[in-house]
């Protein structure tokens, strides 16, 4: 007997017996087998139609009529009322037959059906709680806006502070004013970052930036010492330098009245100086 006789056979016998032809399917090489549940279940499951359901919610003094799967969540349907509502979706609380609903709930599970009636109310606790949340989330990413202009502000005056350093240690002097102006606006730095309230990742580059400036202020405090120092050093130098000329000029200045002396003394030795008249002679 042939499989296709076979497959008649069985066809017969199973409307015979209320069974469905198509749960018999042939293989490659003429085998005849029952079909696997899972193809034929999908087979049928992509033959249902989901009915869309009417639902009319209410909120406030006004309805809102809503059309819908039946097998679809009430997360899903808080969506849709997003949009008529104005209503965030984690602000929204339904009721149905005076019991609230949740979110992962499904419509058909809890005997949603065609024309239901649901209460929908807002959550002022939700509200408050996504409300505190939003400025928290406002102020850590003012902060963090903040940070990042303070730490531009504080990379330029690094830079002006290894210049002041690369002269000093170079032997040069700059003005005190110099140092004391890059104090005070890293100072200024400083306070601006001691009213900055942060947490977490931000907390940790406010207080990067807070030792940076600290570091960078010290440094200049020991640059003023150094810096102080150069200037008694060059006086020194030029001191000496004027007393070496001053003893130079005396030295000669001696050494030229001595040698005056002598030359004067000498000159004295080989005059004999003026006549003097001792005697009165008679004139003829």
């Amino acid at each position: 007997m042939s499989s296709k006789e076979l497959l008649r056979m069985k066809t017969k016998k199973a409307n015979g017996n209320g069974v469905s032809s198509s749960g018999w399917e042939m293989r490659p090489g003429g085998m005849l087998v029952q079909k696997r549940s899972s193809d034929h279940n999908s087979n049928q499951s992509s033959n249902i139609v989901v009915p869309i359901i009417r639902l009319k919610v209410k909120y406030g003094s006004s309805y809102h009529e809503v059309k819908i799967s039946s097998q679809a969540t009430f997360g899903e349907l808080k969506k849709m009322l997003a949009g008529p509502t104005g209503l965030h979706t984690e602000d929204q609380k339904i009721f149905y037959k005076e019991k609230e609903k949740d979110s992962r709930n499904f419509l058909d599970v809890s005997g949603i059906k065609d024309g239901s009636k649901l209460v929908l109310i807002e959550d002022e606790i939700s509200r408050e709680k996504r409300y505190l949340e939003s400025r928290r989330n406002a102020k850590m990413e003012n902060a963090s806006k903040e940070i990042t202009s303070i730490r531009l502000e504080i990379d330029k005056l690094a830079k002006q502070v290894a210049n002041v350093e690369m002269d000093i240690y170079g032997g040069k002097k700059v003005t005190e004013t110099l140092l004391l102006s890059l104090i005070e606006m890293l100072m200024t730095q400083l306070i601006k970052l001691d009213g900055i309230t942060a947490d977490g990742d931000l907390k940790l580059q406010r207080r990067m930036q807070v030792k940076r400036v600290q570091k960078y202020i010290e440094t200049l405090d020991m640059l003023k010492i150094r810096n102080s120092t150069l200037g008694n050093d060059n006086a020194k130098v030029s001191m000496k330098h004027k007393n070496r000329i001053f003893t130079g000029q005396m030295a000669k200045s001696i050494y030229y009245q001595q040698e005056q002396r002598k030359m004067g003394n000498f000159a004295d030795e080989k005059s004999p100086g003026p006549v003097v008249v001792t005697t009165k002679w008679e004139t003829f």
